[in-house]
């Protein structure tokens, strides 16, 4: 089930949603902490998420701060923390710009 705004943005725009789901090649530093070679802009992300969540890595006093570890600082620019708003723009600087 998606969020409402996402629902709309998608009907609004379909190549939208074909850029969030298409399979890319990664570069090396996400490629090792993701595990595979291509992966979707939604999948990476989601990996990510889990690795947070699995890991405890959320601040426990401020849901919306992530504390990195080693690991994760390798993949977001060496941040000590990040807020979860910045997570999404962080992960996709990795991605190849589009094609137009």
């Amino acid at each position: 089930m998606l969020p409402p705004r996402l629902k709309k943005a998608i009907t609004d725009n379909p190549k939208k949603l074909a850029n969030l789901i298409d399979l890319v090649n990664l570069p090396s530093t996400l490629r090792e902490f993701v595990g595979q070679s291509q992966i979707s802009h939604l999948g990476c992300f989601m990996r990510v998420w889990s690795y947070i969540k699995d890991n405890n890595l959320q601040d426990p006093n401020n849901k919306n701060v992530v504390k990195c570890d080693e690991k994760l600082k390798g993949i977001l620019l060496g941040k000590p923390q990040v807020e979860l708003c910045e997570l999404p723009a962080l992960i996709k600087l990795h991605f190849p710009k589009e094609q137009k």
